[in-house]
């Protein structure tokens, strides 16, 4: 790590699409810990401190400094990394740095998630008195209202408090130095990555209103509003902005109940509705999640493919029921029967002639009721 470079943490697959994660003032990258590691899951995840905060280096802004000096920092730590062009989010102060990449580099994003943010932030003088106190003082005081500014009451996360405690008075400074004179609410129409905003119902420092401000004026903006949160939206309510952000990084979820009915045919599903009970109610709900709106929706294989491998896995596994409702689907799906057979025949080869024999006389009785009137 070079002191030129934002301290940073990087996880996720390096050949996942990037997503940058951009802290508030006075916060690490620990404001991201438990939402972060699932977004891993599909994405390279870099998650990034503020100078004088975490392990970032203090002297990498100074006095005067602008959200831009950060937005900067944030492309120079990119390309560091190899990463031309990214997803953003960020929360406050990281949310304005992203507003200021989509409006001054909007060739660097691919998306933008702006949290509990502003595209002004209430004026100047009040951020010039705090970085002209914390000058003076330190940030002790800061530091002993931060829940209330923060989180709803009864609510803390005692490692964002740590992180507060222990950032540099000088860099927090600068980075007040940022805000008061940070004002983008006459570039706003500019913006034309897709734009997400995220605002916390309880938070006292960017109320909603700011939230809808840039939801009006960045075309074709999704707003999300969060009624448990306050300030610190993903460290209080996490489970709540993944879904918004899995919303914005991939696309709403496709509908599985009907995809299963295209496949399966109406009258299946409506006698699988019909015999549902509370005790396999969350079973049928994970099947239509899962396997209908994440896996036969994917586009990588079409339906006749899937088709083919389920008949496959079913004759393996001798599952001649599921095995008689797929070969009715794979009908659906475009397979003549001819196909079907060379299907099972293959099966013949590599599940065993037993098990395409028990196959071959279920798919011969489901395409004879096919066939009769």
């Amino acid at each position: 790590m070079t002191a030129e470079i934002l301290d940073h943490l990087v996880e996720g697959p390096a050949s996942a699409p990037p997503l940058l994660l951009g802290p508030s003032l006075g916060t690490s990258h620990a404001l991201w810990d438990q939402v972060a590691p699932e977004l891993s899951a599909g994405h390279r995840v870099v998650r990034w401190n503020l100078p004088g905060h975490g392990g970032s280096a203090a002297g990498l802004i100074g006095a005067g400094a602008t959200v831009g000096d950060l937005a900067a920092l944030v492309l120079a730590l990119a390309d560091s990394l190899g990463i031309d062009r990214f997803a953003y989010a960020g929360v406050s102060l990281g949310g304005a740095v992203g507003l200021h990449l989509a409006v001054h580099h909007p060739e660097r994003l691919s998306s933008l998630a702006v949290l509990c943010s502003s595209a002004h932030f209430g004026g100047a003088e009040p951020w010039r008195e705090r970085a002209e106190r914390v000058r003076r003082e330190g940030l002790r005081w800061l530091v002993e209202t931060a829940d209330a500014r923060w989180f709803t009451p009864g609510f803390s996360v005692p490692a964002l408090l740590r992180d507060h405690r222990e950032a540099d008075p000088e860099a927090y400074a600068a980075c007040c130095d940022a805000l008061a004179a940070f004002d983008l609410r006459d570039r706003l129409a500019e913006i034309t990555v897709p734009t997400l905003l995220v605002a916390g119902r309880h938070d006292p420092a960017t109320p909603p209103a700011h939230l809808r401000e840039i939801a009006d004026a960045v075309p074709a903006a999704t707003l999300v509003e969060l009624p448990e949160a306050a300030h610190l939206a993903p460290a209080q309510c996490p489970g709540a902005v993944l879904t918004a952000l899995r919303t914005q990084l991939d696309g709403p979820a496709p509908s599985g109940t009907a995809v299963r009915r295209e496949v399966l045919g109406d009258a299946h599903v409506d006698r699988a509705q019909a015999r549902q009970t509370p005790f396999t109610a969350r079973f049928q709900d994970f099947i239509a999640r899962y396997a209908w709106g994440e896996i036969w929706t994917d586009p990588t294989l079409s339906r006749r493919e899937r088709s083919m491998i389920t008949l496959t896995a079913l004759v393996a596994r001798g599952h001649d029921e599921e095995l008689a409702m797929h070969v009715r689907a794979a009908r659906r799906n475009g397979l003549t029967p001819q196909e079907i057979g060379a299907v099972l025949l293959q099966t013949a080869v590599y599940c065993g002639v037993p098990a395409a024999n028990a196959a071959f006389a279920t798919a011969q009785r489901v395409l004879a009721e096919e066939e009769s009137p």
